[in-house]
């Protein structure tokens, strides 16, 4: 299944029915009068969240959705029947915004959840409603109204509690493996992971939380290098950022290095992003000699002037793993019983999330109008022919994953 995280439609909600001129004709009844019925209501388009639907895939090739419009009004004081309403399915974690305004319509975060996105329009009136004592045979009626049309842009947020960050090849699908039932590919070379998997880590019976595990960064992936930074978007609604460093890579670059810069970008993509709690693992410690691994991991928390919590990992051999989960549980669930006792700390929380969803929604706009510069500027100059296709971003597959 290809993996869409954005897409852009149009909607536009039914027309209402028009009303009818219609007087009253029957046997024996020789001034009968007006009885011309009104017309339906055209029908609505809602925007609906569905726990079974993981990508907008069906709405990167069919863009336009129209509501059923609505029959006309009758005689005998017949209204017409309304237009069925449309219902759009989409993942759970879609946020929907107008193009043209830029407001934010609604933000599905729950199975079931409904939002109205374009209202269909009012039936006409038939000539029943304008007859008076001095007007007895109105021929007078109205027509339906225009159902609303818009140009919706929906974006998909996955929803999780922590986000796996680090560099292409730190381990971070060999973690996610170790700790939940996902499985995503794993292998000995950079990007093998090229779209966010979803994890449901257990801790303890009843105790559980959500683990997205998204593609590597590199250093200039805000300026577009390696996979750039069109997936941590998938981050915004994490409550703790998982820092995953390999304290060996294979290439022989500094891991120090590698992790003050992945910090990096996560600040020139959103600051606000960057000011989570980060958690930081020094992950494939099963490679250093037992004697040396405590002296080399203690030279890198240096040489990173890390101050924050911190665990020394093995997911190939499931070593330690148990403990992150433990420590990420606690602090979730501490952050869960904040928001629900203390009003303050929840309205600052929505206020930080919000600011969060505002920046990270404008940084990926940007970097997508980047990127089809670079492919526009690509084109003029030769190095793309015309049957290349714009590459927008959203090709990939998608996988979500419980324990059973």
């Amino acid at each position: 299944m290809r993996f869409v995280d954005e897409a852009v439609i149009t909607v536009e909600a039914g027309d209402g029915g028009n009303g009818v001129a219609s007087f009253r004709r029957e046997k024996f009844v020789p001034f009968g009068g007006p009885d011309g019925g009104d017309g339906g209501r055209g029908g609505s388009i809602y925007i609906q969240a569905d726990d079974d639907t993981s990508t907008l895939v069906d709405y990167r090739y069919t863009r336009k959705f129209r509501a059923e419009r609505a029959k006309n009004g009758r005689g005998a004081n017949c209204a017409g029947r309304g237009g069925e309403d449309t219902v759009l399915l989409v993942p759970v974690g879609t946020t929907i915004v107008d193009t043209e305004s830029g407001d934010i319509i609604g933000d599905l975060v729950a199975d079931g959840q409904r939002v109205l996105v374009a209202a269909g329009g009012d039936g006409g009136l038939g000539n029943t409603h304008f007859k008076s004592s001095t007007n007895r045979s109105p021929r007078k009626c109205t027509h339906g109204a225009k159902g609303e049309y818009r140009e919706i842009r929906l974006e998909l947020k996955v929803l999780a509690d922590v986000g796996l960050l680090g560099m292409p090849n730190a381990g971070k699908s060999t973690f996610i493996r170790a700790v939940s039932a996902a499985k995503p590919k794993v292998a000995d070379y950079p990007f093998t992971t090229m779209v966010p998997n979803l994890g449901v880590v257990d801790a303890d019976s009843h105790r559980s939380f959500v683990m997205a595990d998204i593609p590597g960064l590199i250093e200039g992936a805000s300026e577009g290098a390696g996979l750039g930074i069109r997936f941590l978007k998938h981050l915004a609604r994490t409550r703790i950022l998982l820092h995953i460093v390999d304290v060996q890579p294979i290439d022989g670059s500094d891991p120090a290095s590698n992790a003050k810069a992945i910090l990096n970008e996560l600040k020139k993509f959103s600051p606000t992003l960057a000011k989570l709690p980060v958690v930081l693992v020094l992950n494939k410690v099963d490679q250093l000699a037992e004697d040396t691994r405590e002296e080399w991991c203690n030279h890198l928390l240096e040489e990173m002037q890390w101050e924050g919590p911190v665990f020394k990992t093995s997911g190939l051999m499931s070593e330690g793993t148990k403990d992150v989960v433990y420590y990420l549980m606690d602090e979730i669930e501490k952050q869960r019983e904040l928001e629900a006792e203390d009003p303050e700390y929840a309205a600052q929380v929505k206020a930080f999330r919000d600011q969060l969803e505002a920046e990270t929604r404008e940084q990926t706009i940007a970097a997508k109008e980047a990127y089809r510069e670079m492919r526009r500027q690509q084109r003029l100059a030769g190095l793309l022919g015309d049957d290349d296709e714009d590459d927008d971003g959203d090709d990939g597959e998608m996988e979500v994953y419980y324990v059973r």
